[in-house]
């Protein structure tokens, strides 16, 4: 497998698309011009919003999103293969899918993923959140191929799931996404740790784009967006600044971590006692 250069950017989005759209865009034209081939945005790249009235209010069928097709649009316009961080989709029954849409270079939809885990948590101090209630919950790990290799995907709170990501590894992900607004709570005790250790267990790279900042409704993102090797070292940390990282991927690297420590294959069945 070929080498390329991967990049994954971060935002401090909001809630008027129009903003959100043109900033993202212009990071990516920037990450083109510094040699990307594959880009990768964050969770709710188009809009955090609060609320379920709100969210759901603003939210767009996949076929008629505006987002996805300025994201199609900016495909064609850079050649880039893009991943389109997640889309807050409208589904027939009134709720919303959290949907990652990766592109190829013609603007074409080559995979489609909608987050299966739900944040529904309470971190104390008043700050808890019910993706429950607004979200369909999605129920298919989803791989897409790449001209250098597979890329599994996921989006956020899926990356405690390490079982997800063992999944899309043996269905042969070279490279696995977690594009997130990770909460700046959460982020400081878990996120790098989380993101070296599902990459050490896949032998896989971690691409890993994500929000940073403070939103509306006072959310805060953690951000330090990350590009992680196969063997847990971190190549690329965008801080807590809006912007984007970039780094070489040798591919050969994922079939040597996997044949250094072969855990992949090396599953057994078990029982858990009484």
């Amino acid at each position: 497998m070929p080498t390329f250069k991967a990049a994954c950017i971060q935002v401090n989005a909001g809630n008027e698309m129009a903003v959100n759209l043109a900033a993202a865009s212009d990071l990516v034209r920037r990450a083109r011009d510094a040699g990307a081939e594959l880009v990768l945005m964050p969770e709710n790249v188009a809009m955090m919003e609060w609320g379920r009235a709100n969210i759901v209010g603003k939210a767009m069928p996949e076929a008629t999103h505006t987002a996805l097709t300025a994201f199609q649009d900016l495909a064609r316009e850079t050649g880039l293969w893009l991943h389109c961080g997640s889309l807050s989709c409208l589904l027939d029954n009134g709720r919303v899918a959290n949907r990652t849409l990766v592109l190829n270079p013609h603007g074409q939809i080559v995979g489609r993923y909608d987050k299966i885990h739900m944040f529904d948590v309470d971190l104390g101090n008043g700050e808890a959140y019910r993706e429950s209630a607004t979200f369909e919950p999605g129920a298919e790990a989803v791989t897409v191929a790449l001209p250098w290799g597979k890329l599994g995907l996921s989006i956020c709170y899926d990356l405690r799931f390490p079982h997800l990501f063992r999944a899309l590894a043996k269905q042969g992900a070279d490279f696995l996404t977690t594009p997130a607004a990770f909460t700046r709570t959460t982020g400081m005790a878990h996120w790098h740790v989380l993101q070296r250790a599902r990459a050490i267990e896949s032998g896989a790279y971690v691409f890993a784009p994500a929000q940073c900042g403070t939103h509306v409704g006072g959310r805060q993102t953690y951000g330090h967006a990350l590009i992680v090797a196969p063997w847990g070292e971190v190549l690329a940390d965008a801080g807590e600044e809006p912007g984007f990282i970039i780094a070489d991927i040798d591919t050969d690297a994922v079939a040597e971590a996997r044949r250094k420590v072969p855990s992949l294959s090396h599953d057994r069945d078990f029982r858990v006692a009484d």
